[in-house]
């Protein structure tokens, strides 16, 4: 569920290329054009919504890597989310964990916007990791969390340091409530620094390992051209990297992309972050990832609507040796955490890109 970018230091392989401004230009595309697009994606739901409208809102969820992992079948009255396998991440991901927790978020986004549009319904999971939400015209339901929809984006920056108040933290907790799901705040600087060297620890291992670089290099957008095109994946701007034609940028990561420097880029952010949410599930099994993955959506958009940023941080997670120490930190010893994130008051960053409805209606 985390964006990962360049080193700053990346801009020296500008100078291995000679292209003019055109050429430039045309080898990564415009900004503006960029955020045109993806405004587009986010724009606000039409006053009489059809079952494509609640997709594309469906589908501005968070999900690991931006792959985006779902399908979606639509019937009178039902909308399926179905795994997309296709877009699994097998290293990183290698029980699909985070692809049904993906799944989870998208089924919130779809449950709350159709409430807010007077269609009312109810998601229901299958063993194998299907989602059915049946639902029918009724009552429209306000909800603040349905405004910050389109407005929620997981912002890999700096933040400011800020504390997040008492009320706003249980804002944020209350609205996480999920049947079969448990979390954890954690606003000590102690805990939240034990959590730090916990993410780095996780980093590490995973800047080491051939296959991981391998595939996270293949979800890479390193200009607003391919993010367009691709519509999916971790665009470099979107986590304050530069914009680099494709050859450049690919060239760029094999050669500045180290395990030192993102360490310290992880620790940073941490220090700079409020507070730690911890998401862990009563049972591992498909339908309770699903579940995780609805209560952290909820968790992201009350943050959102509050002005408060978040960022995925699930190294500990990922890297299966240190489930056992974050569990313990968090106080669940012998259960599995499932999900990580950081939040604070931080700067606003450009969207990810998203694909169009048509491409993942079945």
């Amino acid at each position: 569920m985390r964006r990962r970018g360049f080193l700053a230091g990346v801009g020296g392989a500008l100078l291995l290329g000679g292209a003019g401004a055109y050429g430039w230009r045309s080898a990564t595309g415009s900004m503006s054009d960029y955020a045109a697009r993806v405004g587009a994606m986010r724009a606000p739901l039409p006053a009489d919504p059809a079952a494509k409208d609640f997709v594309r809102y469906a589908t501005l969820a968070a999900n690991g890597h931006n792959t985006q992992p779902w399908r979606f079948h639509a019937e009178e009255g039902v909308i399926a989310i179905l795994p997309d396998f296709s877009r699994a991440t097998r290293v990183v991901d290698p029980d699909d964990h985070h692809l049904f927790v993906s799944l989870g978020c998208a089924a919130e986004n779809l449950a709350i916007a159709a409430a807010a549009s007077g269609r009312p319904g109810a998601a229901q999971t299958d063993a194998e990791g299907g989602i059915r939400f049946v639902y029918s015209a009724g009552a429209a339901s306000a909800d603040a969390l349905f405004a910050a929809i389109p407005r929620r984006q997981s912002t890999r920056a700096v933040y400011d340091g800020r504390p997040v108040s008492a009320t706003d933290m249980e804002t944020m907790r209350k609205a996480a409530e999920v049947p079969g799901v448990r979390l954890v705040l954690l606003s000590e600087r102690a805990r939240i620094d034990r959590l730090r060297d916990l993410v780095v620890a996780g980093n590490d291992a995973q800047m080491h390992d051939r296959a991981f670089l391998a595939e996270l290099k293949q979800w890479l957008r390193f200009n607003p051209r391919d993010a367009a095109e691709s519509g999916d994946g971790l665009f470099a701007a979107s986590s304050g990297s530069p914009v680099l034609p494709r050859v450049l940028g690919r060239l760029a990561f094999d050669t500045f992309f180290a395990a030192n420097a993102e360490n310290e880029k992880y620790a940073r952010q941490i220090d700079s972050s409020a507070g730690i949410a911890v998401f862990l599930a009563e049972r591992e099994d498909k339908a309770h990832w699903i579940a995780v993955g609805r209560a952290c959506q909820r968790f992201a958009l009350a943050a959102t609507g509050l002005g408060i940023k978040h960022a995925f941080i699930n190294q500990p997670v990922e890297v299966k040796s240190l489930r056992p120490e974050l569990a313990t930190l968090v106080g669940e010893p012998g259960t599995r955490p499932d999900i990580v994130m950081r939040f604070g008051y931080g700067p606003e960053m450009p969207f990810s890109p998203r694909r169009s409805v048509e491409e993942v209606l079945a």
